[in-house]
């Protein structure tokens, strides 16, 4: 790839970067970026990672390949609109937006492109995202592997139907918050069962990286998994039980279920607001 531009230096943006950079699949110097007005935020990235960035937009898209829309969704009609006039059928436009669908950015754009939308997770800063991508038509085969290979630099990857991606936000776009909250129980269960937290921690992160390895490496299902722990009468028996008595189960599903369609208002709110304005 001869240039890769993002437009919006955010958490998310910065997380494709170092990623994209540390596994060396686009130099630095072919990398420039922009945002509102944030240009402190530029000039560190450009320091730590050796990018370019601009406000000229003539000068940020002459030669683009591929540009990368990292702003936040609801700035996503001004800043299309600014952009607009520079953008081809030659690039490939990358959306990490969430709730903005492919047909709102070709609206808004006001031309067909080769359009893919995006879904990582907060976990990209680690390189352990698990990405959604969605992409049409115009999208070519070369394209979508460009597209693989640079969220590949920040995790793993799935190309999925447009229409799945609002559950794929609510399972694994809000995912590491459902996990944070579940250690947050653990920790405070820690404390009041005695033991030190910053030990508990440790205890805790080394459990769910064991679990997560049994998950990724066995054929056996969670539900075998879970019952060859859980001995007849004892400790693990016990835990279980409570979480069953208190819907523990029940009460996940609820919650991804509301996140999707959360996802999905979402989704028709910016839709309808964009029309309008």
């Amino acid at each position: 790839m001869k240039k890769l531009v993002f437009i919006g230096a955010g958490s998310m943006a910065e997380a494709l970067i170092s990623g994209i950079v540390e596994n060396q699949l686009v130099d630095g110097k072919d990398i420039w970026v922009t945002n509102q007005q944030n240009e402190k935020k530029l000039a560190l990235l450009q320091t730590q990672y050796g990018i370019h960035y601009t406000y000229d937009l003539r000068l940020l898209f002459q030669g683009a390949d591929a540009v990368i829309l990292a702003m936040k969704p609801k700035d996503a009609a001004t800043a299309v609109s600014k952009i607009k006039d520079y953008l081809t059928k030659d690039v490939l436009l990358i959306s990490v937006l969430a709730g903005v669908s492919i047909e709102t950015i070709e609206t808004l754009a006001d031309q067909q492109l080769a359009i893919a939308r995006a879904m990582p997770n907060t976990s990209a800063a680690v390189g352990k995202s698990a990405t959604a991508i969605a992409v049409n038509q115009r999208v070519t085969e070369q394209q979508s592997r460009i597209i693989s290979e640079l969220f590949a630099t920040v995790g793993m990857t799935a190309f999925v139907a447009e229409d799945d991606l609002d559950a794929v936000t609510g399972l694994s776009g809000s995912g590491p918050a459902y996990i944070y909250y579940l250690v947050e129980a653990m920790e405070n269960s820690a404390a009041e069962i005695g033991l030190e937290r910053a030990m508990a921690k440790e205890l805790i992160v080394q459990t769910l990286i064991g679990a997560a390895e049994m998950l990724k490496t066995s054929e056996k299902s969670p539900s075998q998994l879970r019952k060859e722990v859980t001995s007849p009468g004892g400790t693990t028996e016990a835990g279980i039980q409570i979480l069953q008595e208190n819907g523990v189960q029940e009460a996940f599903i609820a919650c991804i279920k509301a996140a999707a369609a959360r996802s999905r208002k979402m989704g028709e709110e910016l839709t309808e607001r964009f029309q309008l304005s």
